[in-house]
């Protein structure tokens, strides 16, 4: 019986040991979790530290020397181009087109027929005057036959009389017949006259039938086929046409463009422009302005401005949109500028404008005058000068004395 409670007893021992040693291995296991979690919290912060304590990554550009004047553009404004001469060429009569003698986009020469309208009746009116006239002049040759042969007869009577050889009576009816073979001649010769002036006028009925082009240019529609009715005035009901071709004179070839009127004061004739055309975007063509048409359009606050092309080309064709920068060749009122940089370089308020320069990879905080803007760029009158580094959109935690990294490409 000792033995069994010796063995109880022993049990009990081991018993209680037991959870002893398994607290000891969760509080191990504790430990080190939170050690662990030390480590990670202490990476971390020291990851943020390096990582705010690093270079910033920023974008730079030279300072440029300042601009000459006329390479600064004072405005830009779209248009289009224009031709001075065009024309929607017609028949002078109401006709019906006979024949076409033209294509599409072909060159037409000054007087070059076009058209011809159908001349059937106007022919037959010109054949008649033609009969007219020539009847007129038979007519005069014949009073100019009798005329001589009266004037013949008059002077052998009056030789005769004065030999008291005939009466006077004879000579008197022979001065009478010679007198009115004389008026007779005149009003033969009148009669010619109008038959060749009605017979010019049917001549030009023939000729008004023939459409011919106004100018050189070159044609760029068609509006009428042949068989249709064409008129100078709208008639018909729309079935007949008001034009046979437009043409356009390529050398009268200009620009157009709306300039609102609160910017106008920055355009003058004679001033030099640069034109790209839409349709050719790497294309710059020289221009210059021509005029300012002196009226502004109430609905769209605009001054519309003509401005002439120095180089004509065949890739100009009318209706073309275009954009159209002006140069002021004058040079700009107030303090001469040092330079020029993006307007992006520069920060902070009018009064504290300020650019960050960089040097040795830190940036030193620079204060700067500046002149107006000007297509995204500013001239420096002080603060700056041309070949210095800045940073162009610097981030908001940048300040006097950061350590900067330059972006790849910037």
């Amino acid at each position: 019986m000792s033995l069994d409670q010796d063995a109880l007893a022993e049990l009990r021992k081991d018993a209680g040991a037991a959870p002893n040693r398994y607290q000891t291995r969760t509080g191990q296991r504790r430990r080190r979790w939170w050690m662990a979690a030390a480590v990670l919290v202490a990476a971390v912060a020291g990851w943020l530290l390096l990582g705010r304590s690093g270079p910033l990554e920023v974008r730079t550009v030279v300072v440029a020397p300042p601009p000459t004047p006329g390479s600064t553009a004072v405005l830009s404004a779209s248009g289009y181009i224009v031709a001075r001469r065009l024309a929607t060429v017609s028949a002078k009569v109401t006709g019906r087109v006979a024949s076409l003698e033209f294509e599409e986009g072909a060159r037409a020469e000054a007087g070059q027929v076009l058209a011809r309208l159908d001349e059937s009746t106007a022919r037959a009116v010109w054949e008649v005057a033609l009969r007219q006239r020539d009847a007129a002049r038979k007519d005069l040759r014949e009073v100019e036959v009798r005329l001589d042969e009266a004037v013949r007869q008059r002077d052998r009577l009056r030789t005769l009389q004065a030999e008291k050889l005939v009466s006077a009576s004879s000579l008197d009816a022979a001065e009478a017949e010679a007198t009115a073979l004389a008026a007779r001649l005149e009003a033969a010769r009148a009669a010619v006259s109008v038959a060749e002036s009605n017979l010019g006028l049917r001549q030009q009925d023939l000729d008004d039938l023939v459409v011919r082009a106004p100018f050189s240019g070159v044609i760029i529609s068609k509006d009428a086929q042949p068989g249709e009715m064409v008129s100078p005035i709208s008639a018909g009901g729309g079935y007949t046409r008001t034009g046979i071709a437009t043409i356009v004179d390529m050398d009268s070839r200009e620009i157009e463009v709306d300039v609102n009127e609160a910017y106008i004061n920055r355009v003058r004739e004679g001033q030099r422009a640069e034109a790209v055309l839409d349709a050719y975007p790497d294309w710059k063509i020289p221009a210059r302005v021509i005029a300012i048409v002196p009226t502004a359009d109430r609905q769209k606050a605009t001054v519309r401005v003509r401005i002439g092309i120095e180089q004509l080309d065949p890739r100009i064709l009318p209706d073309m949109g275009v954009k159209v920068r002006f140069f002021d060749d004058v040079a700009p009122e107030g303090p001469p500028l040092r330079a020029s940089v993006p307007s992006e370089a520069l920060a902070g308020a009018e009064d504290d404008l300020h650019a960050w320069q960089v040097e040795d990879g830190r940036v030193r905080r620079v204060a700067v005058r500046a002149g107006e803007e000007s297509e995204g760029q500013r001239g420096i009158i002080e603060g700056l000068e041309p070949g210095a580094v800045v940073v162009v959109d610097p981030p908001a935690e940048i300040k006097d004395g950061s350590r900067v990294r330059v972006r790849d490409g910037g």
